[in-house]
Formats: C-alpha cells, sequence, structure tokens
C-alpha cells in the first residue's frame, strides 16, 4: 500500500471515531436535559420573599391589667372603627364620687367624647384603630322640656358624619350615660326635634354605610 493511499484509511478512520464520539454524547444530554426539566429548575427563578410576619393582629389589643384600670377610674368603652366595623376598646374616665344621676350622665357623656375624639395610641393604630370623633364638640343635659335622659351635642347630630355618629351612638348606647336600654335620645343646640337612636349589629358592623336607627322623640 502506498504512503498515499495509507494516510487516506488513517483520516477515514479519525472521522469515523469523531462521528462515534459525538452520537454517544447526544444520549446523555439529551438525560440530563430531562432530569433538569424534571426537577423544575429554572435558570431565571426568583426566590420568593413575603417579609417578616406582622408585628401585631388587626383589630385585636392586649387586655389592660384589670387594676391598673381600676386605679384610674371608672372603666368605661368607647366605639372606634377597625376595618369596615366598629370594635369596643377599654377606657377609663374620672367622675367625683357623689355625684347625682343627671349630672353624672353628663360627666360621662362628656368624657367618652373626649376619649373619641382623641387620636388612638400607637398600638391602636399599628391594630388599626381610628376614629372620626373631632375634638371640640361638647354635649349638655335636658333642657326644661325634654326627657330626662336627652343628651344634647354642640354639633347637630344629623351634621356628623355617618361614622362618626354611628360611634357616639354605639358608645352612649352601651354606658351610663343612656338609661340603659340600648338607645340613647340626642339632640343639638338648636330646637330641632330630638331623635332616640338606637345601636343594632348592623351599625356596628357597617357603620360607614347604615345610619343608626332612630325615631323622633314626641314627648317630654
Amino acid at each position: 500500500m502506498s504512503s498515499e493511499r495509507r494516510q487516506r484509511v488513517r483520516a477515514v478512520r479519525a472521522r469515523a471515531g469523531l462521528n462515534v464520539r459525538g452520537l454517544l454524547a447526544l444520549p446523555l444530554l439529551g438525560l440530563l436535559g430531562l432530569l433538569v426539566a424534571g426537577c423544575g429548575i429554572r435558570s431565571t427563578e426568583v426566590p420568593t420573599d413575603f417579609g417578616p410576619a406582622p408585628s401585631r393582629v388587626r383589630c385585636s389589643l392586649s387586655e389592660p391589667d384589670a387594676a391598673t384600670q381600676a386605679s384610674r377610674g371608672l372603666a368605661v368603652q368607647v366605639f372606634l372603627l377597625c376595618g369596615s366595623s366598629l370594635v369596643a376598646v377599654d377606657r377609663s374616665l374620672r367622675v367625683p364620687d357623689g355625684t347625682a344621676d343627671s349630672a353624672r350622665r353628663v360627666l360621662v357623656a362628656q368624657g367618652l367624647l373626649d376619649q373619641l375624639a382623641k387620636t388612638p395610641s400607637a398600638a391602636e393604630r399599628e391594630a388599626g384603630y381610628q376614629t372620626y370623633v373631632r375634638g371640640g364638640m361638647t354635649v349638655s343635659g335636658p333642657r326644661a322640656k325634654d326627657p330626662e335622659d336627652t343628651l344634647r351635642l354642640s354639633t347637630p347630630p344629623a351634621e356628623l358624619s355617618a361614622y362618626a355618629l354611628a360611634q357616639v351612638v354605639c358608645t352612649f348606647s352601651d354606658s351610663a350615660a343612656a338609661e340603659g336600654d340600648g338607645s340613647v335620645v340626642l339632640g343639638g343646640p338648636t330646637t330641632a326635634p330630638l331623635r332616640r337612636y338606637d345601636c343594632t349589629d348592623e351599625v356596628r358592623s357597617r357603620p360607614g354605610s347604615l345610619q343608626p336607627a332612630s325615631s323622633e322623640v314626641t314627648g317630654g
């Protein structure tokens, strides 16, 4: 065999060897691709980070210490807005001992109004509480021909926002400012007719969309 023929044979064998190695590599690459796809691995996948857990559950406050609450005065509750509902929050008022019932009712009502108008504490704001009652509103007792349980606000009830009126009605009706039947008689500084308001479950759950149920008071 001539040298030229031997060189051509070697070249053919070399090319054949490369083709065989390439063919053997293809199944291996395909197998690796299937394994990666089966594991769901994606090169562009971004880890999900939901951040730290909330520090406080919405509309949930720690219970006040009973002894501390008693030392601060009369334990009462006011209704603040949290989410879309009214929620009772503990407060305390100072009422002088020996105060007559009629005067006591007005003192309690004024204290409740002041508490409603206060900016919620940092813990309450963190839990989602807020108030729509404006500061500076005052309350007085009945006039000569009013029912004895009447409370007259310096701002006519009809001029309060739906949220504020619901807060006031529910807070008063659930306190010593009312007669204990779940209703409260409210009026304003004018001669407009008095109205008896009720705090219902529907008002507490939807204070912005439902006005407290009321009826005109016709007799003293």
